[in-house]
C-alpha cells in the first residue's frame, strides 16, 4: 500500500489503475454501513482505509510537464482569493485546492508562487485551528526547491495523518473529507485543462478516466455528512451529475504481482498491475465542463 497521500502540499492526484480486489472490499464496507433513513457517524478505520486507497499524487504532475505543457498560473485558484472564504466549508475545501496548487506550482519550479500558495495554507489551516500540525519555516525551505520533492511529500504525509487523527477526535473529520475533495477536484480541473491543450494523449486521457474510482470514494465518505450539513448535500448533488459521466467510462483491470528493489537504499514497491479505460472525447469534454462548473463553485 503506497503512502497516506498528502492532501494539504502535493494534493495532485494520479489515478488508481481500476477497482482493485481490496478497494472494492472496503467499498462494499461502506455501502453496506450506510442506510437510507439513518447515516450513520463514520468510522475511524473507515475513512482511513478508503483515504489509503487513493495512491501517492507526484506523478501526475510529472505527467503534465512529459506531455509538453508549459506552465500556466492562469489555471490556478489565485491565492488572494483566500479573502472570500469565510466559513469553515470553503475553508477546508479551498484549503485542499491551494495545497494542489502548491504541488503544481513547486514540479514547475515557480518558487514565488509557490510561497504565496503555502502562506495561504498556512492562514487556512490556522483558521481552522490545525497550523499547529505545520512546521511552516522547514516547509518554506523545502517548497523553495523542487528537488525537495521527496521530503515535502514525506512531512505533508506525516500531516496529514496527524490532522485526520486530530480531527476526528474532535469529531470534526468532515474537514479531512473536504480537504481530501477539495484537492481532488482542483487536480482533475488542471489536468483535464492540460488535456484540451494536448488532445490525444493517451496517458493524460487514462489518468483522467481513472478518476471514476476516486470519485467514487469521495462520494462514500461525503455522503456520512450530507444529511446534516446543506452545503456538503449540495456539492454531493453535483458530484453525482460527474458521476454520471463517469459511470459511462468502462475499466478493466488486470492484477500482476508487485515487485520491488532497492535503489540508494530505498525500498522501491513497482505496481505491475495494468488497466484498460475506455473513454471518449464526448465524455471528455463533459467531465471537463461539469469539473470546471464545480470548482468554480468551490473557489469563489
Amino acid at each position: 500500500m503506497r503512502s497516506l497521500f498528502p492532501v494539504l502540499l502535493f494534493l495532485v492526484f494520479i489515478a488508481c489503475d481500476s477497482k482493485k480486489p481490496d478497494q472494492q472490499a472496503i467499498i462494499d464496507k461502506v455501502q453496506n454501513e450506510v442506510m437510507e433513513e439513518d447515516l450513520p457517524e463514520i468510522h475511524d478505520d473507515v475513512i482511513n482505509d478508503i483515504i489509503q486507497q487513493i495512491p501517492s499524487p507526484l506523478e501526475i504532475s510529472v505527467l503534465l510537464k512529459e506531455v509538453g505543457s508549459k506552465y500556466d498560473n492562469d489555471l490556478l485558484n489565485p491565492s488572494e482569493n483566500i479573502s472570500k472564504y469565510n466559513s469553515n466549508f470553503k475553508k477546508a475545501l479551498n484549503l485542499g485546492v491551494y495545497g494542489t496548487d502548491l504541488g503544481y506550482t513547486n514540479i514547475y519550479e515557480h518558487n514565488q508562487d509557490a510561497l504565496f500558495y503555502l502562506d495561504a495554507i498556512k492562514t487556512l489551516a490556522e483558521d481552522l485551528s490545525i497550523g499547529q500540525f505545520f512546521d511552516f519555516g522547514i516547509i518554506k525551505r523545502l517548497a523553495a526547491n523542487s528537488r525537495n520533492v521527496d521530503s515535502l511529500l514525506l512531512i505533508s504525509t506525516r500531516n496529514f495523518n496527524q490532522i485526520n487523527d486530530y480531527l476526528q477526535e474532535q469529531r470534526r473529520s468532515n474537514l479531512s473529507v473536504l480537504f481530501l475533495t477539495g484537492g481532488w477536484l482542483e487536480a482533475l480541473h488542471i489536468s483535464c485543462q492540460v488535456y484540451a491543450g494536448n488532445p490525444g494523449n493517451v496517458e493524460l486521457q487514462e489518468r483522467i478516466g481513472e478518476q471514476k474510482i476516486i470519485l467514487e470514494n469521495i462520494l462514500l465518505l461525503l455522503s456520512f455528512y450530507g444529511k446534516d450539513d446543506p452545503n456538503v448535500k449540495l456539492l454531493i448533488g453535483e458530484l453525482k451529475e460527474l458521476k454520471k459521466v463517469f459511470d459511462l467510462i468502462e475499466i478493466t483491470y488486470t492484477y500482476k504481482e508487485s515487485t520491488y528493489d532497492v535503489v540508494d537504499g530505498v525500498l522501491m514497491i513497482h505496481d505491475n498491475s495494468t488497466s484498460s479505460i475506455n473513454i471518449t472525447d464526448e465524455q471528455l469534454i463533459d467531465i471537463t465542463g461539469i469539473t470546471g462548473s464545480i470548482r468554480n463553485g468551490i473557489i469563489s
